[in-house]
């Protein structure tokens, strides 16, 4: 019987137990047997290859620790336990067929060693992994379903510690366990699964598509930063909100910043590890630029009065769809007051409620028919957009009625008083022109409500908050949006007289200083 030199364990290792590490020990050194019941043999000198999945993915529930973390904890339970171990870091990758051949040749050009089927056993207990290493002709040695009852297994200890269940601590490995604390690492971990707002893999939605979106921040990053560049106060700079870092690419090459920290945060993995990729190709001038993933609703993400300027782009309204509306715009404000170092500033742009949001409009809108709305749950970008494509602006607003409460919560108000005439409230009628051309995100847009705050609501807002207002805030109209998009097809008219109605403002530049 050929001897065995290797133990591959994979998992992405967020924490290790106290099985675990004495399962390891029977394999290496008490004669375990395998799946079949045929006895291990393993050379004295083997080894456990620890192949860490997912190494490339962090701050999600699905991975709330970066590799980094978890390596350096199963080097600290390594040595406290007296295995030998090697760690082999393996690339986030989707769900394969080919995920087994994928680990293993991950962990060979990592180690710089073949892991041979006939002298390498994988140490596995979930059966559609141990299938995948059983094709490729590896032995399996059970790990939790090596005991009736079977131990906690990893993922469900964590869970446990997320909610602080009695006993939790006693079921993880204590070299780990001391590792966990000594870096706060359990905060981590229920932070990433308490975020009410983001996915398990640290998006606001399973439907949004990054390409498109990276794409459109950065064309308006120029005009952006135009926009924002002259009320910076230099010092610790934030963007919230960052996407892939636009916007902070352009403040780096601004010299007044030349000796400032720039902080890119956003609540997105996807993005985040964008704006990552391009600082390690030297996309930045300023070496001092840092990015983040983190919810500020969450909890705050900087010390008290340390900031000099906080930047929001089109940032704002998707806080209050994703959370609790209005509230968490103004828990926001208080974070950012707290956050903003006397003097400071924080600096707001974003889309706007029209002022008198209630009152009725009629929407007249070209197609006379407006049909009925189809559920478009589970469709692809590519078949979302066709659809939409082919229909009239009436049969939009028919589509959009149904999925835009039902996907934000919000509401859309429509009586058709007349073919192709919806009668509905203002800030409704705006809140549908805002969304109908974004065809290939629409279910990720319809999730997203733009009106939720008038240009009243920041004033009281902001300066219930603390904040003085700067001469430059106040709200203003895209008349580039108003004259290519709302009025395609479209027009506002007064349901007495007929007459035309005044297309609303739709943005808001605010710049609200902490006052000295």
């Amino acid at each position: 019987m050929t001897t065995i030199d290797t133990v591959l364990l994979p998992g992405r290792h967020h924490l290790v137990t106290r099985y675990q590490v004495r399962r390891l020990r029977e394999i290496l050194f008490g004669g375990a047997a395998d799946e079949t019941g045929e006895p291990v043999l393993v050379a004295d000198d083997a080894r456990v290859v620890w192949a860490l999945t997912s190494a490339t993915h962090h701050g999600t529930r699905r991975n709330p620790l970066p590799a980094n973390r978890r390596e350096a904890m199963i080097e600290a339970v390594s040595d406290d336990a007296g295995l030998s171990s090697l760690v082999a870091p393996v690339p986030d990758v989707a769900r394969s067929p080919r995920f087994a051949t994928t680990v293993v040749r991950s962990a060979s050009l990592t180690l710089g060693l073949e892991l041979d089927p006939a002298t390498t056993v994988v140490a596995c207990s979930t059966p559609e992994v141990s299938e995948l290493y059983r094709a490729q002709g590896y032995r399996i040695v059970p790990v939790e379903d090596a005991r009736d009852p079977q131990p906690v297994r990893p993922w469900d200890v964590l869970e446990a510690a997320v909610r602080d269940e009695p006993g939790w601590r006693d079921l993880v490995d204590p070299a780990a366990l001391r590792y966990l604390d000594r870096y706060d690492l359990v905060t981590t971990i229920r932070t990433a699964h308490e975020d009410p707002t983001v996915s398990a893999d640290g998006d606001l939605t399973e439907t949004r598509d990054y390409a498109v979106y990276s794409k459109a921040f950065d064309e308006g990053s120029d005009r952006k930063w135009e926009q924002v560049r002259g009320h910076v106060v230099p010092g610790r700079v934030v963007d919230l909100g960052c996407a892939a870092g636009g916007l902070l690419e352009r403040a780096s090459r601004d010299p007044r910043l030349g000796e400032s920290d720039l902080f890119g945060v956003d609540v997105s993995r996807a993005l985040v590890a964008e704006a990552e990729h391009r600082r390690d190709q030297g996309a930045f001038a300023n070496p001092n630029v840092f990015f983040a993933q983190r919810n500020l609703l969450h909890a705050p993400v900087f010390e008290d009065s340390s900031v000099h300027t906080t930047i929001t782009i089109a940032l704002t309204h998707e806080i209050a769809s994703y959370g609790d509306g209005r509230a968490d715009l103004e828990l926001l404000t208080e974070r950012i007051y707290r956050q903003t170092a006397p003097g400071g500033v924080w600096i707001n742009s974003d889309v706007l409620g029209p002022a008198d949001g209630e009152r009725l409009v009629d929407l007249v809108l070209d197609g006379d028919d407006p049909g009925e709305a189809v559920d478009m749950t589970g469709w692809g970008s590519d078949r979302v957009e066709a659809h939409l494509s082919g229909l009239t602006p009436a049969r939009t607003l028919t589509q959009f009625a149904q999925d835009f409460p039902a996907l934000s919560g919000g509401r859309c108000q429509v009586a058709w008083v007349a073919p192709g005439v919806a009668r509905m409230p203002l800030r409704d009628a705006m809140e549908f022109l805002t969304t109908r051309d974004y065809r290939r995100n629409w279910l990720s847009e319809c999730h997203e409500r733009f009106t939720t705050m008038a240009w009243s609501d920041w004033e009281t807002t902001l300066t219930g908050a603390g904040f003085e207002l700067d001469p430059a805030s106040g709200p203003w109209r895209n008349d580039w949006l108003v004259e290519h998009r709302f009025a395609a097809g479209a027009a506002l008219r007064d349901p007495v007289s007929g007459d035309a109605v005044d297309w609303p403002d739709t943005h808001v530049l605010s710049v609200a200083r902490r006052p000295v």
